[in-house]
């Protein structure tokens, strides 16, 4: 499904950023977009940045249900920061799984913005992983009933003569004086 993705752009807080941009909303099933400015409030714009395809995977189904329970269920929008002035992020990346979205935010590179799911978007996502989830039994795995203490092979150090400490290192002998 295509997503349009909607950055805001107000005045920055701070001498050293001139601008504030955050991610506001999405916009389902929208039309190629290039920065296109949808409205200005004084010195706020909101800017319909680009529209990316939303892809959802069978293997994905239980992020996407980890995802719709948070409150409100969001979808996460990856951003770069670019140099130019009049585009200052690239959008990356929409995507509905958290898991994701965390894998994005720990490289450190990207910015991961959420917002909120608009009702019909968590609807067709639910139906999707509701329909391709399914309950992975857990499976406790065993050890091998190997007996590794039975032996002592390699303790220690063979120039040790003494069985008392076989951990300890061995000195030089001191040379006799005559």
């Amino acid at each position: 499904m295509p997503l349009g993705v909607v950055l805001r752009r107000q005045p920055g807080v701070t001498r050293w950023a001139r601008w504030s941009w955050k991610a506001s909303s999405v916009l389902p099933g929208a039309a190629d977009a290039d920065w296109q400015l949808l409205r200005a409030e004084g010195e706020v714009s909101e800017f319909h940045a680009a529209t990316l395809p939303l892809e959802l995977h069978r293997s994905e189904a239980e992020a996407y249900l980890h995802g719709l329970t948070a409150e409100p269920p969001c979808i996460y929008i990856i951003l770069r920061e670019d140099a130019a002035d009049d585009r200052p992020l690239d959008v990356l990346l929409v995507t509905a799984s958290p898991y994701e979205a965390q894998d994005y935010a720990d490289n450190g590179e990207d910015l991961v913005e959420k917002v909120p799911m608009p009702e019909g978007l968590i609807a067709w996502i639910r139906d999707f992983a509701q329909l391709h989830y399914y309950d992975e039994p857990f499976k406790k795995r065993r050890r091998d009933r190997v007996n590794t203490g039975a032996t002592e092979d390699g303790i220690g150090d063979p120039r040790i003569t003494q069985l008392t400490d076989v951990y300890r290192s061995p000195t030089l002998k001191k040379a006799r004086l005559s």
